[in-house]
Protein backbone atom coordinates (compact mmCIF):
# COMPACT_ATOMS: atom_id res chain seq x y z
CA UNK A 1 0.00 0.00 0.00
CA UNK A 2 1.79 3.48 -1.23
CA UNK A 3 1.16 5.92 1.27
CA UNK A 4 -0.96 9.17 0.39
CA UNK A 5 0.91 12.30 -0.64
CA UNK A 6 0.99 15.87 -1.42
CA UNK A 7 -1.56 16.07 -4.52
CA UNK A 8 -3.18 12.83 -4.25
CA UNK A 9 -7.11 12.51 -3.90
CA UNK A 10 -8.43 11.25 -0.69
CA UNK A 11 -9.39 7.67 -1.16
CA UNK A 12 -13.04 5.91 -1.19
CA UNK A 13 -13.10 4.82 2.67
CA UNK A 14 -16.78 4.90 4.91
CA UNK A 15 -16.27 6.58 8.60
CA UNK A 16 -18.85 6.65 11.21
CA UNK A 17 -20.11 9.67 13.50
CA UNK A 18 -21.99 9.51 16.33
CA UNK A 19 -24.90 10.82 15.40
CA UNK A 20 -28.27 11.83 17.66
CA UNK A 21 -30.41 9.18 16.38
CA UNK A 22 -26.83 6.55 16.63
CA UNK A 23 -24.32 6.05 14.69
CA UNK A 24 -24.21 7.34 10.72
CA UNK A 25 -21.73 6.53 8.06
CA UNK A 26 -19.72 9.05 6.28
CA UNK A 27 -18.46 8.64 2.81
CA UNK A 28 -15.45 10.16 2.62
CA UNK A 29 -16.06 11.16 -1.20
CA UNK A 30 -18.87 13.39 -0.17
CA UNK A 31 -17.56 14.29 3.27
CA UNK A 32 -14.58 16.04 1.17
CA UNK A 33 -16.31 17.14 -1.53
CA UNK A 34 -16.34 21.38 -2.45
CA UNK A 35 -14.35 22.25 0.92
CA UNK A 36 -11.48 22.38 2.42
CA UNK A 37 -10.94 19.94 5.72
CA UNK A 38 -8.57 20.35 8.05
CA UNK A 39 -8.16 16.60 9.42
CA UNK A 40 -6.12 15.10 11.70
CA UNK A 41 -5.59 11.68 13.07
CA UNK A 42 -4.41 10.32 16.26
CA UNK A 43 -3.75 6.98 17.63
CA UNK A 44 -6.89 6.64 20.58
CA UNK A 45 -9.47 8.51 21.82
CA UNK A 46 -8.76 9.00 25.23
CA UNK A 47 -5.05 8.35 25.58
CA UNK A 48 -2.92 10.81 27.07
CA UNK A 49 -0.89 12.92 24.43
CA UNK A 50 -4.34 13.12 22.17
CA UNK A 51 -6.01 14.14 25.54
CA UNK A 52 -3.79 16.66 26.96
CA UNK A 53 -2.57 18.48 23.74
CA UNK A 54 -3.83 17.10 20.34
CA UNK A 55 -7.56 17.43 20.29
CA UNK A 56 -6.96 19.97 22.81
CA UNK A 57 -5.24 22.55 20.28
CA UNK A 58 -7.49 22.29 17.38
CA UNK A 59 -10.39 23.30 19.71
CA UNK A 60 -8.54 25.76 20.86
CA UNK A 61 -7.51 27.42 17.36
CA UNK A 62 -10.48 26.58 15.53
CA UNK A 63 -11.16 29.89 15.09
CA UNK A 64 -8.19 30.96 13.61
CA UNK A 65 -8.29 27.93 11.14
CA UNK A 66 -11.50 29.11 10.11
CA UNK A 67 -10.52 32.22 9.56
CA UNK A 68 -7.75 31.12 7.08
CA UNK A 69 -9.92 29.66 4.63
CA UNK A 70 -10.76 25.86 6.72
CA UNK A 71 -14.51 24.61 6.64
CA UNK A 72 -14.41 21.96 8.93
CA UNK A 73 -12.07 20.31 11.56
CA UNK A 74 -12.38 16.34 11.59
CA UNK A 75 -10.72 14.11 14.09
CA UNK A 76 -10.20 10.75 13.11
CA UNK A 77 -9.24 7.67 15.24
CA UNK A 78 -9.26 3.56 15.19
CA UNK A 79 -12.22 3.79 17.54
CA UNK A 80 -15.98 3.18 17.38
CA UNK A 81 -18.24 5.75 17.23
CA UNK A 82 -19.59 5.79 20.56
CA UNK A 83 -15.74 5.71 21.58
CA UNK A 84 -15.08 9.50 19.55
CA UNK A 85 -18.75 10.81 20.40
CA UNK A 86 -18.10 10.44 23.95
CA UNK A 87 -14.57 11.55 23.83
CA UNK A 88 -15.76 14.90 21.63
CA UNK A 89 -18.46 15.33 24.47
CA UNK A 90 -15.86 14.97 26.97
CA UNK A 91 -12.99 16.75 25.70
CA UNK A 92 -13.92 18.75 21.99
CA UNK A 93 -16.15 21.21 20.41
CA UNK A 94 -19.20 21.56 18.50
CA UNK A 95 -15.99 23.13 16.23
CA UNK A 96 -14.26 19.13 15.74
CA UNK A 97 -16.59 16.75 13.83
CA UNK A 98 -15.65 13.20 15.36
CA UNK A 99 -15.06 10.12 12.25
CA UNK A 100 -14.71 7.15 14.15
CA UNK A 101 -12.42 4.41 11.61
CA UNK A 102 -13.36 1.56 14.05
CA UNK A 103 -11.92 -0.78 10.98
CA UNK A 104 -9.02 1.16 10.88
CA UNK A 105 -10.20 0.85 7.00
CA UNK A 106 -9.37 4.47 6.53
CA UNK A 107 -5.71 4.62 7.84
CA UNK A 108 -5.14 1.32 5.62
CA UNK A 109 -6.90 3.02 2.54
CA UNK A 110 -4.06 6.26 3.37
CA UNK A 111 -0.96 3.83 3.78
CA UNK A 112 -0.89 5.40 7.66
CA UNK A 113 -1.65 2.63 10.14
CA UNK A 114 1.08 1.99 13.15
CA UNK A 115 1.12 -1.12 14.99
CA UNK A 116 0.34 -0.70 18.68
CA UNK A 117 0.02 -4.58 19.52
CA UNK A 118 2.81 -4.26 22.72
CA UNK A 119 0.60 -1.68 24.02
CA UNK A 120 -2.72 -3.95 23.43
CA UNK A 121 -3.75 -1.42 20.86
CA UNK A 122 -3.49 -3.66 17.56
CA UNK A 123 -3.22 -2.00 14.48
CA UNK A 124 -4.28 1.69 14.60
CA UNK A 125 -3.57 5.10 12.63
CA UNK A 126 -0.76 6.99 13.04
CA UNK A 127 -0.65 10.52 14.39
CA UNK A 128 -0.94 12.73 11.65
CA UNK A 129 -2.68 15.98 10.08
CA UNK A 130 -3.92 17.09 6.54
CA UNK A 131 -5.38 19.74 4.75
CA UNK A 132 -7.63 18.27 2.04
CA UNK A 133 -9.10 20.74 -0.28
CA UNK A 134 -11.88 19.67 -2.34
CA UNK A 135 -11.20 15.82 -1.43
CA UNK A 136 -6.85 16.28 -2.58
CA UNK A 137 -4.29 16.33 -0.24
CA UNK A 138 -2.78 20.52 0.18
CA UNK A 139 -0.32 19.61 3.35
CA UNK A 140 0.16 16.63 4.86
CA UNK A 141 2.12 16.14 8.33
CA UNK A 142 3.11 12.51 9.72
CA UNK A 143 4.30 12.64 13.09
CA UNK A 144 7.79 10.48 13.55
CA UNK A 145 6.60 7.43 16.15
CA UNK A 146 5.85 8.85 19.63
CA UNK A 147 6.40 12.94 18.45
CA UNK A 148 3.93 15.44 18.64
CA UNK A 149 5.03 18.23 16.63
CA UNK A 150 4.18 18.55 12.76
CA UNK A 151 0.32 17.50 13.19
CA UNK A 152 -0.34 20.09 15.69
CA UNK A 153 -3.21 22.58 15.34
CA UNK A 154 -0.48 25.58 15.78
CA UNK A 155 1.83 24.03 12.77
CA UNK A 156 -1.16 23.71 10.36
CA UNK A 157 -1.86 27.26 11.34
CA UNK A 158 1.72 28.36 9.86
CA UNK A 159 0.71 26.28 6.86
CA UNK A 160 -2.17 28.42 5.65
Amino acid sequence: MMTLKVGDRIPDATLTKAGPEGPEQVSTGDYFKGRKVALFSVPGAFTPTCSAKHLPGFVEKAADLKSKGIDEIACTAVNDAFVMGAWGKASGSEDVTMLADGNGDFAESVGLTMDGSKFGMGKRGQRFSMIVNDGVVEQLNVEAPGDYKVSSAEHMLEQL
